[in-house]
């Protein structure tokens, strides 16, 4: 018998300025039930949470709760409405004890004074209840984000939701700590609250999900039993891909004569981020990293990179162990590194063209050999031409162009440092095809020329062109690496779906 629908989102479109966030989205949540909602970046998965929890308004559509069609204007209307939400970064006060969280805003009280006594015991019974294993007069920060994260869900328990979206409540937990997540969302299934699960990790959405919704570019492509959906499908609808009609458009790669190590990791990982790996970059290579995004691929070249400091394992470059606590480390090493997010974490928008090339090679030769003006110059006019950045000048400031052309400013940057291992984590993402041809050519040429080469990318057919080797990254860990005929769209969804093709 098909269970009670508790949550019906009908025909909800969103949009933001020059952007269609949601397009007509359809979204049914059964009454114990434990619901994937599954989507890459950009799918529409966090627009759909926040329409849904009085976050941002809709256009059209409707929400259906019990039967009841219901507008939240805030995150306080969806909490009366029975909506909970448990967000990645617990939203609580960490500076308050336990049981102060579970009861902020409606604390028993006697006499128009707080009643201590009866929160403490009252909260160590909800504790109890629920088989979570913390002390009710503890700060909340001394707790560990898992048990954090378990006390935010024992809250939204007690104020009765009969929603409860997780928000990749896991993806800074470890193995164990998922397991115990696991253990407490079966028991509120069981009781029969309705559970949106939003993650990016495959392996769980199969051990634990009954359904799973799809999103992709703000659209929905279709609702599915976990059973009757096997992975590979799952990733093909995913990316975009009609699995039945992959093309394979594996680009010449030249094979090369000798393989030089210019980097290796062993056992490298990071609590939290990344499960230990080994990794090498050979000299004249282009290495891929695929998987989708949350997969790992970005945690593993920042391991490399010292920009997120590794815990265990060795770092060697040109077979020479390397000490590299921080990026400037890195640099000094040989090492480039272009970054997912350039607005963030790339560019300085109110400095020049000229300044954002120099940034890198004048760090690395430190504040006490300063360029001159006209090594400045050379340098920026160099790159400008070679890579054909269309600005007015090298003193426009970068904010003033295209995206594409603010890429090509930052790897102009990088290569200016004259690297032997170039990081580039999503360098084509958001810009135009023919930039995007540009800069897979120039990727191709660098390697000719001996340089080392990572590529990351969420397009699969840009990573078949430019990578001779791919590693597959799955949940936060290495699973496995295609070389040769295995290098085709139809290898690389298999190995980033795991498993068993029909599981």
């Amino acid at each position: 018998m098909e269970k009670e629908i508790v949550l019906d989102m009908k025909n909800v479109s969103k949009t933001f300025p020059g952007v269609k966030a949601l397009q007509h989205v359809d979204f049914k949540l059964r009454k114990g039930e434990i619901h994937a909602l599954m989507g890459e970046n950009g799918a529409g998965k966090s627009t759909l949470i926040k329409v849904l929890t009085g976050v941002h308004d809709f256009e059209s559509g409707e929400i259906i709760m019990s039967g009841a069609s219901i507008i939240n204007k805030s995150p306080q209307d969806a909490q009366s409405h029975g909506i909970s939400t448990v967000y990645q970064e617990v939203n609580l006060c960490p500076n308050l004890s336990v049981a102060e969280n579970l009861f902020i805003g409606r604390e028993p009280r006697k006499f128009g004074f707080i009643d201590w006594k009866t929160m403490k015991s009252k909260a160590t019974e909800l504790l109890k209840d629920l088989d979570i294993d913390a002390n009710v007069s503890d700060k909340l920060e001394e707790c560990s984000i898992a048990k954090q994260q378990m006390i935010a869900i024992a809250r939204a328990v007690d104020m009765k939701c009969q929603v409860l979206i997780l928000d990749e409540p896991t993806s800074s937990l470890d193995d164990e700590e998922v397991e115990k997540l696991f253990v407490l969302m079966r028991r509120l299934k069981s009781e029969g609250v309705g559970i949106i699960f939003v993650t990016h990790f495959l392996e769980q959405v199969y051990a634990v999900c009954d359904r799973i919704t799809v999103l992709r570019n703000g659209t929905l492509v279709g609702e599915y039993e976990t059973a009757e959906l096997p992975r590979v499908m799952l990733v093909a609808k995913m990316m975009g891909k009609d699995f039945d009609d992959l093309a394979d458009i594996k680009g010449d790669h030249k094979q090369l004569d000798k393989l030089i190590p210019v980097i290796e990791a062993k056992g490298v990982g990071r609590k939290g981020s990344i499960k230990p790996f080994d990794f090498v970059a050979n000299k004249g290579e282009v290495v891929g990293l695929t998987g989708l995004l949350g997969s790992g691929r970005s945690e593993l070249v920042r391991a490399i990179y010292g920009a997120d400091k590794p815990d265990s394992g060795k770092i060697f470059v040109n077979g020479k162990e390397a000490k590299i606590n921080a990026p400037i480390d890195a640099m000094k090493l040989g090492m480039a590194y272009l970054p997912e997010d350039r607005k963030k974490d790339g560019i300085i928008a109110d400095l020049s063209v000229r300044e954002n090339i120099i940034l890198a090679l004048q760090a690395k030769k430190g504040m006490f050999h300063l360029m001159s003006r006209k090594e400045m110059e050379e340098a920026a006019d160099k790159y400008i031409k070679m890579l054909q950045v269309k600005t007015a000048s090298r003193e426009t400031p970068i904010k003033s162009l295209s995206g594409g052309n603010q890429q090509k400013v930052i790897i102009g940057r990088w290569l200016l440092t004259n690297p032997e291992y170039l990081i580039l984590d999503e360098p084509t993402r958001g810009i135009d095809i023919g930039t995007k041809t540009e800069i897979q050519k120039l990727v191709l040429d660098l390697a000719d020329k001996g340089m080392s080469v990572t590529f990351i990318s969420s397009e699969v057919e840009e990573m078949l062109r430019t990578c001779s080797r791919m590693g597959v990254m799955r949940d936060g860990k290495k699973v496995g690496e295609l070389t040769g005929d295995d290098l085709s769209q139809e290898g690389v969804m298999k190995a980033i779906a795991g498993g068993d093709e029909n599981e």
